[in-house]
């Protein structure tokens, strides 16, 4: 059927395309050369009237039908040449402009389409999406078969750090803090797998108290570490979150998502939709359900649908920053087994490992306001204010970045 419908349209198109030059001259208005044949012929027979009268004679007679003549012929010429030209041009232009149309219309979808897919009725492509999510691979296979980035190296203190994080955790397995720290350090080496399993400790020496915040982290660092296929562990994740808290927005995303991966764009797009409308605009699901949903909302039979426009957020006059997960002291402060001094080192080196990140592979305005706010922290606002020029002088001509940066140094106290 759709073969169909496309060589009918094309039938039509070519038809009306060709149809005006392929008409010969003469179905039209009538030549100029044809017009100018008619009157010289009138001549001829007034010059015959005029001899016969009298007026002219015999030798004026022969020498105005010899000019008249030359005129005739001149004309008779330019009539048959102006209608076997103009067909044959028009005829000629009209087949190259339908075979580039018609060639480029087949190449084009030959390379985008997808000519060798069958027709299948809505209850097939459902069987066939089932199929595909009854056959997913499992966690173990997902999390083998991801290439793991390569990323920089981090900074050595820091690693020494992390490594006496990891010892307190083994030698005290049941500190709710230090898994939670471990998960998101570990997730900050790109360690996607160690901060699953360390969440996972986390959500299980919870039990019951593990709040829906807890599972939707536990979900997406085993989408993480699956390469973002969701797995049925990471189903399972998702599905306690919004157990949990049915409102969860990160949860749901990752249901939507979900839908999405095993196709089902009629069961994401309601799911997408509403967080969409929900909001905030700065929330971290919104850019890519925003970037998808007209597309999504087609696929799903909602051709009409117009995404909400995008709302402000944040205090007038004031943007918020962005929350970054990071370190401060109170956090490492929790982390067993560390003196005062060592947990003040790993500030430090968290710190510096973000500074020496901006310096050499620079980063967004929110992580330089990071930066900036956590300078004084440990003593160092004078360095600050000088992190604070650089990324003025960075950001200058994004006005949204310098609201950031301008943001951070009010609440760093460098103004």
């Amino acid at each position: 059927m759709f073969w169909i419908i496309c060589a009918a349209l094309a039938g039509v198109v070519a038809v009306a395309i060709a149809a005006p030059l392929l008409r010969r001259q003469d179905e039209g208005a009538e030549p100029a050369a044809a017009y100018d044949l008619r009157i010289y012929r009138d001549q001829l027979r007034e010059v015959e009237r005029d001899l016969e009268r009298g007026v002219i004679d015999a030798a004026d007679a022969e020498r105005l039908r010899v000019e008249i003549g030359r005129k005739v012929l001149a004309a008779d010429r330019a009539l048959e040449r102006t209608g076997s030209t103009r067909r044959s041009a028009g005829g000629w232009a009209a087949l190259v402009g339908l075979a580039l149309l018609l060639g480029g219309a087949f190449l084009t979808y030959q390379r985008l389409g997808q000519p060798d897919r069958p027709d299948a009725p809505i209850a097939q492509r459902i069987a066939q999406a089932q199929a595909l999510y009854d056959s997913r691979p499992s966690q173990a296979e997902a999390e083998a078969q991801t290439p793991r980035p390569a990323r920089p190296e981090p900074d050595a203190d820091y690693i020494l750090l992390i490594e006496r994080l990891r010892e307190a955790v083994q030698k005290n397995p049941n500190d709710p803090r230090g898994l939670e720290l471990l998960a998101e350090h570990e997730e900050r080496l790109g360690n996607l797998v160690a901060a699953k399993d360390a969440q996972r400790r986390l959500v299980a020496l919870r039990g019951d108290e593990a709040s829906a915040e807890d599972l939707s982290r536990l979900a997406g660092l085993t989408i993480e570490a699956a390469g973002g296929i969701i797995t049925r562990d990471g189903e399972e994740a998702v599905a306690r979150a919004l157990a949990r808290d049915a409102r969860n927005p990160q949860a749901r995303f990752m249901a939507g998502l979900l839908h999405l991966q095993n196709g089902r764009p009629d069961q994401a797009f309601p799911v997408w939709a509403r967080l969409l409308a929900e909001g905030p605009e700065d929330a971290p699901w919104i850019a890519p359900i925003r970037g998808s949903i007209q597309d999504l909302a087609w696929f799903a039979g909602h051709p009409d649908y117009t995404p909400p426009e995008p709302a402000a957020s944040g205090t007038p006059g004031m943007p918020s920053l962005p929350a970054m997960p990071g370190p401060d002291a109170d956090a490492m402060a929790a982390a067993e087994d560390m003196t005062a001094e060592e947990r003040q080192q790993m500030v430090e080196g968290m710190v510096k490992g973000l500074e020496t990140r901006l310096a050499t592979q620079g980063g967004t305005p929110e992580e330089w306001a990071r930066l900036i706010s956590s300078l004084p922290v440990i003593g160092q606002k004078d360095h600050a204010a000088d992190i604070l020029g650089e990324a003025r002088k960075l950001f200058a001509g994004d006005p949204t970045g310098l609201e950031v940066i301008e943001a951070a140094a009010r609440q760093a106290g460098l103004k």
